[in-house]
């Protein structure tokens, strides 16, 4: 037997290291699906797919076993060329629960798509094509079947500059409908709360002009530039355009083709911490919407947007100050616009007089949003009686703290396209709200958080002096995502305050189930793990009757675990 730097020659072109080999390749095909849907999900960028194999892969023991396995059948196979069928199996069947044709986002057979798959099909039959020159294919197939999240990446790197000049064509079109049709353009961009302003600033302009706007979240170059192109009617006077950005450069781009007259901020904070490392970042990138605009409106609350404020005024540029909270400062002009609400009653007031008071405020209207909408309506010179009027009409964001009643009685609190801790804690102020019973005193957590052990909806038995449950409280979570290293720390912070104020507190799936069930630990809840959401939804129609209420607060698509 002849044998060369640790490879067994009299083995590796035998039947069953050929079989091995065919196997291996056989298994980039599931693979291959299950990480394309996760490319496609996270917008095409290169590195996502990487990313989500380490999540997926160390999630659960028995994928890391499997990952175990594999990386041992691949050593194995130097001298039992049989072993590389391990390794085909492991990467066929594996990670466990994700899924080849996804549950709540199954893979969409775009063009894009499909040039992406094109070249990773290209890229794995030049590795396997190296394999086969070299004489060691089956080790080169296993590497390729191990390497198809890389390889994915690879095919994304590779094809974003392509995209990017396919998508040229359309822009240009946007472009130039935007010039023909020249309306009012009002940019919208913030860590949070972008769509929902959006959705006020239409409703309290449709009363007054005709007004058009980006559906659903058509925030990047390519959905802004199929809205203007499908949407942008002759005769809109108003062009409302949500911008949000992964990365610096982005919202710069959008305002070269699609210029905002008004450019809004609604808030910064650590949504995508994980791409841009600091909210500092993230201030600079959502500030490039207020270069070349001619009215700027910010919600001075935040004191990086009231200095970003006086930075603009400084350099003679209109600036509209609002506030959610009616804090004032000193030292800085008073706001324009000021509203604010306590979960109840909403008051709205421009220039200091009160031009709306609505008693029950809409589920989902959270104040600082709709300050940022009447401050672009003040802009475009819709009278203040008139946007009044708008605001007594206001309807419910959907989705975002969205309350329904359901079969069994219970109310359901719908906040599940809200990922980032300022809406997590409003939606925890909600649910204290909303299933206050007898005996039931938000307490301190209505303002600063809720002391753990005394959460509301118990009251003391007369007999024994103890506590009896009066309103079940049950907060279904799968934690907040795209924090970066904030991510942890962040979660464990919302379980503690929901574990304070619900009775129960069910986790779904395992992306931060560690932080929440080891946050969870300081409060009065009872915890509960399920896999995904259909078992979370199952669990609370088991559980739960008339009288209570359920928050369901995020909600994550089937690419994450």
């Amino acid at each position: 037997m002849t044998v060369l730097v640790g490879f067994d020659l009299s083995t590796r072109h035998s039947p069953l290291a050929w079989a091995a080999t065919v196997l291996c390749v056989a298994a980039t095909v599931p693979a291959g699906l299950r990480w394309l849907r996760v490319a496609q999900r996270e917008h095409y960028l290169a590195g996502s797919a990487s990313r989500f194999a380490v999540r997926w892969w160390t999630a659960e023991r028995s994928s890391v076993i499997l990952l175990v396995a594999a990386a041992v059948a691949a050593v194995e196979s130097v001298f039992w060329p049989v072993a590389g069928v391990v390794v085909a199996l492991v990467v066929a069947a594996g990670p466990v629960g994700l899924a080849v044709r996804g549950r709540t986002s199954p893979l969409a057979w775009t063009r894009r798509l499909r040039t992406l798959a094109g070249v990773w099909a290209v890229l794995q039959l030049l590795v396997l094509g190296i394999g086969l020159l070299t004489g060691l294919a089956l080790y080169l197939a296993m590497l390729g079947a191990v390497a198809v999240p890389v390889l994915v990446d690879a095919a994304c790197a590779v094809t974003a500059p392509v995209e990017r000049r396919l998508a040229g064509t359309f822009v240009a079109r946007a472009g130039e409908r935007l010039r023909r049709v020249d309306p009012v353009v009002v940019g919208i961009t913030g860590s949070f709360g972008k769509t929902s302003t959006k959705n006020h600033l239409v409703h309290l302009v449709q009363g007054s002009r005709t007004v058009v706007a980006t559906p659903a979240s058509f925030n990047n170059r390519a959905g802004l530039a199929r809205a203007v192109n499908e949407q942008l009617a002759d005769g809109t006077e108003v062009f409302v355009a949500e911008m949000g950005t992964y990365g610096p450069g982005e919202i710069a781009d959008l305002c070269r083709w699609c210029p905002p007259n008004v450019a809004v901020i609604t808030a910064i904070g650590p949504v995508h911490l994980e791409r841009f490392k600091s909210e500092g970042r993230i201030l600079e990138a959502k500030s490039e919407i207020t270069v070349g605009a001619e009215h700027v409106v910010l919600p001075v609350d935040d004191a990086r947007l009231a200095a970003l404020a006086d930075q603009l005024e400084a350099s003679g540029r209109s600036v509209v100050r609002v506030s959610g909270t009616g804090a004032g400062d000193d030292d800085r002009p008073e706001p324009r616009v000021v509203v604010t609400g306590d979960g109840t009653a909403l008051v709205v007031s421009v220039d200091g007089a009160e031009i709306a008071r609505v008693a029950a405020a809409p589920p989902g209207v959270h104040p600082r949003n709709l300050a940022c909408a009447v401050g672009v309506a003040v802009v475009l010179g819709i009278p203040p009686e008139a946007v009044g009027a708008r605001v007594a009409t206001l309807g419910g964001v959907e989705h975002r703290l969205h309350a329904v009643a359901s079969d069994g009685g219970f109310a359901i609190l719908d906040d599940t396209y809200n990922s980032n801790p300022s809406g997590a804690a409003e939606a925890l102020r909600t649910l204290v709200a909303t299933g206050s019973g007898p005996g039931t005193d938000p307490g301190p957590w209505a303002v600063d958080g809720a002391v753990p052990g005394e959460g509301p909806g118990t009251e003391p038995d007369p007999a024994t002096g103890t506590s009896t449950e009066t309103v079940r409280r049950v907060v279904v979570t799968p934690g907040m995502v795209e924090l970066g290293e904030r991510q942890g720390s962040e979660n464990r912070t919302f379980a503690a305050a929901a574990a304070a104020v619900a009775s129960d507190l069910v986790v779904v799936g395992r992306t931060n189930r560690r932080a929440l069930v080891d946050g969870a630990r300081s409060g009065r809840a009872a915890v509960t793990l399920v896999a995904d959401r259909q078992a979370a939804v199952d669990w609370v129609r088991r559980h739960l009757g008339p009288g209570d209420v359920v928050l369901y607060e995020n909600d994550l698509p089937d690419h994450y675990p």
